[in-house]
């Protein structure tokens, strides 16, 4: 999909509704495979997926106290015993329904659909999810607006948990290895004090290892190494809604690089991000079907900016108002995406 020319074009996977593509000025700033079929092959990492049926980790692999029972999640996270990004086989893995192309608020886009059955990865409830990227130009910038709707349709139960986000990895400086030198501004600097499993102790705080809200710092080869989740909204368990679409977009981050002058900013109606440096990437050499060898990519060779709930939000009874959905309710979140060349 072309936002309006081949300098800023778009390509997307049925397989996890995925970002194959985000071309800006002519260079591709996320990280990708050339050919769909590796990503059912050698994308462990994640690589521009659609993350569901909830993002980020829970707690133990467990839901508790949920429709009255427990249920038990595929336990996928390396050496912590919790769940991560939806399971084993989450939304990523699975083949969607689309592209299918629309016009959607005066927008060239596609649509992905695709049902969750009750009981994958552990799950309840039957889920529909939809998902819709639009693309656009506004004066000297390319333009992507990601909108994600969730519905519990199954008759299964009467409540399940829900949150989906996008997982590529930008890169702003496509030809080097590593994001050395690229420059980032959060939109905030408080973040989820973690316990040794990477799970939320449940406080709030300011983030040692980053300057000030606003303030930019440069990535260096292996250092600040950031596996967080950054808070823009303090007051999300007891005031966000469970569809964030109506609410204003707010800046999450803005990374750039002096070398190409490419420039990318992410806004969410989201209360929260993971921004994740990708010091545990890699990705084998790869060679095609042509004998085209595709060099590995190793850590920090991109970074991961997922705009969510809360981490275990699924699994904290007292923060799972921002993702518990019952039947005739509807999930919703919207992020936008403006990247540009100076």
């Amino acid at each position: 999909m072309s936002a309006t020319n081949q300098e800023s074009a778009f390509t997307f996977l049925s397989q996890g509704a995925l970002i194959q593509e985000f071309k800006v000025a002519g260079q591709n700033i996320v990280q990708s495979f050339p050919e769909p079929s590796f990503y059912k092959t050698h994308n462990d990492v994640y690589l521009g997926e659609t993350i569901g049926r909830t993002t980020n980790r829970v707690k133990g692999a467990r839901l508790e106290n949920l429709n009255g029972q427990s249920y038990g999640l595929a336990a996928n996270d390396g050496d912590n015993p919790n769940s991560l990004h939806g399971g084993s086989r989450g939304w990523g893995k699975q083949d969607f329904e689309g592209p299918k192309p629309l016009n959607r608020n005066g927008k060239e886009g596609v649509q992905f659909r695709y049902v969750s059955k009750d009981g994958e990865e552990g799950y309840p409830g039957t889920v529909e999810c939809f998902v819709w990227y639009t693309a656009g130009i506004e004066g000297r910038m390319t333009v992507l607006e990601i909108e994600y709707q969730v519905e519990l349709v199954g008759d299964e139960c009467e409540e399940t948990v829900c949150g989906v986000t996008n997982h590529s990895y930008f890169h702003v400086n496509p030809g080097a290895p590593t994001t050395e030198g690229t420059v980032v501004t959060l939109g905030t600097d408080q973040f989820l004090e973690l316990d040794q499993h990477q799970i939320p102790t449940g406080n709030i705080t300011l983030c040692p290892f980053i300057p000030p809200k606003g303030v930019a710092f440069t990535l260096g080869a292996d250092k600040p190494v950031i596996d967080d989740c950054f808070v823009v909204d303090t007051s999300a368990p007891t005031t966000c809604p469970l569809d964030t679409r109506n609410l204003p977009l707010r800046h999450l981050a803005t990374i750039s690089h002096p070398d190409t002058g490419l420039h990318l900013e992410i806004q969410s109606t989201e209360p929260a991000f993971q921004f994740y440096t990708a010091d545990g990437l890699y990705v084998p050499e790869i060679e095609t079907d042509r004998g085209v060898k595709i060099p590995s990519r190793g850590k920090r060779s991109g970074i991961a900016i997922e705009p969510s709930r809360y981490v275990d939000c699924a699994g904290r009874e007292e923060w799972r108002g921002m993702c518990r959905l019952r039947k005739g309710e509807m999930w919703g979140a919207k992020s936008f995406y403006r990247a540009w060349k100076e």
